[in-house]
């Protein structure tokens, strides 16, 4: 029996009441490349399939105590994977066509067939079992997924893929005590992340401090961490305790580290190594116990090579690094985050907004957010104090975001495409994000509509696709299932 590279190897049961008819078919099948059982009932065959994973049962129609029919409906309800086929007479036609009807059989081969005709229907079977085991396997994968996606996650908001990496690294980094350098454009939630860290770790119940090192001229930067002694300078009137002393047991986050007096980075890293400091203005060395959280909006390697930022400091803060994506590549998270922050300011104002116009929604998910989250949330602010009608439209955001009336025709008539992260390389660190833009995989589909499964399985290839770079072995990997079943369905798709 001949068979196409794309068959797997696949077992296959056969079951018939006559001695005679199961040994012609063992001689055929001797040859084959399939792993082949026998039975002699319907019983037999069940007890079968109870110890081997069967992917095509073969049954007679008629046998004794349980008919061929009674069996492939048996395994039908038990086995739905596995494909059904009966061998009949002609006679049988009307029986077995009322059984393909009612779905428990998926086709039959006459009595007396001939070999080519029976090794045809078994490849063909095997093909159609494989398929259909690969389509409930991905069923189970996207429902798996969807139940594990999170909407919400200490602090943030958003269910993009690239969140979820988000969410599950800080589960995973929270519990240690290693630093963690986190980077990402200004207003993508920095300190929303190290705050979730805090509140994950087995430090939660110590004291969670921030310092924002742009904020604080570089003069009083070391008393803000280290604290002074009276008379440490002018103006030092009584001993001050600095960040260093009010995180003892927890956490300290130093936000913007690259804004911080190149000098006094020095400082920070015998701090860091050492857990051991001095006041401003005093001798006396005190120890603590501190975990630390970085976060800069500056690529690391930049400002090193810019001398803004200690190359010994960046390794020593670098243990786990967590790369915050940008709001224009994390898919729909806009609109969620515009719905959750219309609720907070409409409660805050007192005002009555009820939502947004569907051209207000499309130019939210349009829109690039140059700043981010923290852009988004004050555009929303500005919206629900200027807007006077139940829904916010598209003009009001657009005058809050300084949008020409060009600009805002245009977003209105051009599908933006979605842009998602990459699945992050958790060899080098938890969750480091790559900005590479990708096509959006489907247009903003309609809440109400659903979606048939051929379409949200092609969807998700598209997506493990993308998200692993184009590489479809590495995507058939996550998916698992074979690189085969993806190159198969690519070239279905792609045919006129």
């Amino acid at each position: 029996m001949e068979q196409t590279s794309s068959i797997k190897t696949a077992n296959i049961l056969f079951v018939d009441d006559e001695q005679s008819i199961l040994e012609t078919i063992k001689r055929f099948m001797r040859n084959s490349e399939y792993q082949c059982f026998y039975a002699n009932s319907g019983r037999e065959a069940l007890d079968t399939l109870e110890q081997e994973v069967i992917d095509v049962v073969v049954s007679d129609m008629k046998m004794p105590e349980m008919t061929g029919d009674e069996l492939l409906r048996e395994v039908s309800n038990k086995y739905p994977e596995t494909i059904r086929i009966v061998l009949s007479a002609y006679s049988e036609d009307e029986l077995i066509m009322a059984a393909i009807n009612d779905g428990h059989i998926w086709g039959f081969i006459h009595k007396p067939w001939n070999n080519s005709e029976l090794s045809q229907a078994i490849d063909q079977a095997v093909f159609t079992q494989q398929v259909v085991a690969e389509r409930a396997l991905l069923k189970r994968t996207l429902n798996q997924y969807q139940s594990q996606q999170k909407d919400q996650f200490q602090g943030f908001i958003g269910n993009s893929v690239c969140m979820q990496f988000i969410y599950n690294a800080i589960e995973k980094a929270a519990p240690s005590n290693a630093s963690v350098m986190i980077t990402g454009e200004s207003g993508t939630g920095k300190e929303v992340a190290a705050k979730a860290l805090h509140d994950l770790s087995k430090r939660s119940e110590g004291p969670f401090i921030a310092i924002n090192c742009a904020a604080i001229p570089s003069e009083l930067m070391e008393s803000e961490i280290f604290g002074h002694i009276k008379g440490a300078f002018s103006g030092a009137l009584n001993q001050r305790d600095g960040a260093a002393t009010l995180a003892k047991g927890g956490t300290l986050f130093l936000d913007e580290l690259s804004e911080m007096d190149i000098n006094l980075q020095s400082k920070l890293l015998r701090f860091i190594q050492t857990g051991t400091f001095q006041r401003v203005g005093s001798s006396h060395t005190e120890t603590v116990d501190i975990r630390f959280i970085c976060a800069t909006n500056r690529d690391p390697i930049d400002a090193i090579n810019d001398k803004k930022l200690r190359e010994d400091l960046y390794y020593r803060l670098n243990v786990i690094s967590l790369n915050l994506p940008p709001l224009r590549q994390r898919d729909n998270d806009a609109f969620l985050l515009a719905q959750a922050f219309l609720t907070k300011f409409t409660n805050m104002e007192d005002k009555i907004v009820v939502g947004f116009s569907s051209d207000a929604e499309k130019l939210i998910l349009s829109y690039e957010w140059p700043g981010n989250v923290r852009q988004l949330e004050n555009a929303i602010h500005s919206t629900v104090v200027m807007s006077s009608g139940p829904l916010i439209t598209d003009q009001c955001l657009a005058s809050a975001l300084r949008l020409r009336l060009d600009d805002l025709n245009k977003a209105s008539q051009t599908n933006k495409p979605r842009l998602v992260s990459s699945e992050p390389d958790t060899t080098s660190s938890l969750s480091t994000f790559d900005r590479r833009q990708t096509e959006r995989l489907s247009e903003t589909s309609d809440s109400t509509q659903v979606e048939p499964l051929s379409k949200i399985e092609e969807q998700a290839i598209k997506q493990a696709i993308n998200f692993c770079d184009g590489n479809v072995v590495r995507a058939a990997s996550l998916l698992q299932v074979s690189p085969s079943t993806l190159y198969r369905k690519i070239q279905t798709w792609e045919q006129p």
